[in-house]
């Protein structure tokens, strides 16, 4: 099924959306003159599996990839983070890219597993099922387009090993679809709730230390034998901190609090809060005393010489 659609700005996007029945001609190979030329022009946003699979590939950890292998963009107007990979300095070439091609091939990015398809996943205000299209995106520098091949985008998406990304990743796009669709009724997350977004979605490694938090096991009752099978699988962390975002941006109630844990939050709160205006008040009380210091030693210096003659040779 081909249906149109409208881009907005000039675009190497093929205007026609498609489905995972729909015929494509493509193939790439290392033979092909234009071998790499995609990866000398990458701009590749990641997902948090994305980020799994490479800092595992990396033997780091991920707030050790995330320093040293992208950069943070904005994906929406509510400063919602995303992340792409970082160029080879001064280009804008993939930094994963070698003489002989991808060189983390088998964990590359699912963004470059779908190319030259591009996936699009809508979801319809007060609707839950997400509806999946595709569209083809023919760049000038590709010449895979003129291979004499053919095969569905299904056929491509199961050679490209993508239905693993796709599934793994589908928390990560249900959350900011559902974010999406529900406009302004979400409202404007807080600073400390992107950075909580950022963390539980990138930084798994960091999310999982605060989990291992006292303040973590103070405030949220998991059964043990859940929280253990969390923080040894990567996976199971990513939908705790899924769980924890729905129920933070949606009001989703998907972890249990334990009784009494927002009253001692509040409480701490308000005990940091009432010192912050003692600090304050105590503060500009020094600065006012300073100020009158000093006032009173203009006033003293002032009345020293009041007839202005000091320092005057008149005798």
């Amino acid at each position: 099924m081909q249906t149109p659609f409208d881009l907005p700005v000039t675009s190497p996007a093929v205007p026609t959306q498609l489905n995972g029945s729909a015929k494509i001609k493509f193939r790439c190979h290392k033979d092909i003159s234009c071998f790499n030329e995609c990866c000398k022009q990458a701009d590749i946003p990641l997902t948090s599996y994305d980020v799994i699979r490479l800092k595992v590939h990396l033997g780091i950890s991920s707030t050790e990839f995330l320093k040293e292998y992208t950069f943070p963009f904005e994906m929406d107007n509510d400063r919602l983070p995303g992340i792409k990979l970082l160029h080879k300095e001064g280009t804008t070439t993939c930094q994963f890219m070698g003489d002989e091609g991808c060189g983390v091939y088998e964990n590359r990015p699912m963004a470059c597993r779908y190319y030259p398809v591009g996936h699009l996943s809508l979801r319809k205000q007060d609707v839950n099922d997400e509806e999946e299209h595709y569209f083809m995106v023919e760049e000038p520098y590709c010449k895979g387009h003129q291979e004499d091949r053919e095969l569905t985008i299904d056929e491509y998406r199961k050679e490209q090993e993508v239905e693993e990304y796709d599934t793994n990743s589908h928390m990560y796009r249900r959350l900011i679809l559902k974010k999406k669709s529900g406009g302004p009724a979400i409202g404007t997350l807080s600073k400390n709730s992107l950075a909580f977004y950022f963390m539980a979605t990138y930084d798994i490694d960091r999310f999982r230390d605060f989990v291992l938090s006292e303040g973590f096991e103070k405030a949220y009752d998991i059964p043990e034998d859940e929280l253990v099978d969390a923080i040894k699988d990567d996976m199971k962390l990513l939908k705790l901190g899924d769980d924890l975002m729905r129920q933070i941006f949606f009001g989703e109630q998907l972890v249990l609090q334990r009784e009494g844990s927002w009253e001692e939050r509040a409480e701490k709160r308000q005990h940091i809060w009432e010192a912050r205006i003692k600090e304050a008040q105590a503060e500009r009380h020094k600065r006012e005393q300073d100020m009158y210091e000093v006032d009173k030693e203009d006033s003293e210096v002032t009345g020293f010489c009041p007839d202005g003659t000091c320092g005057s040779n008149d005798p």
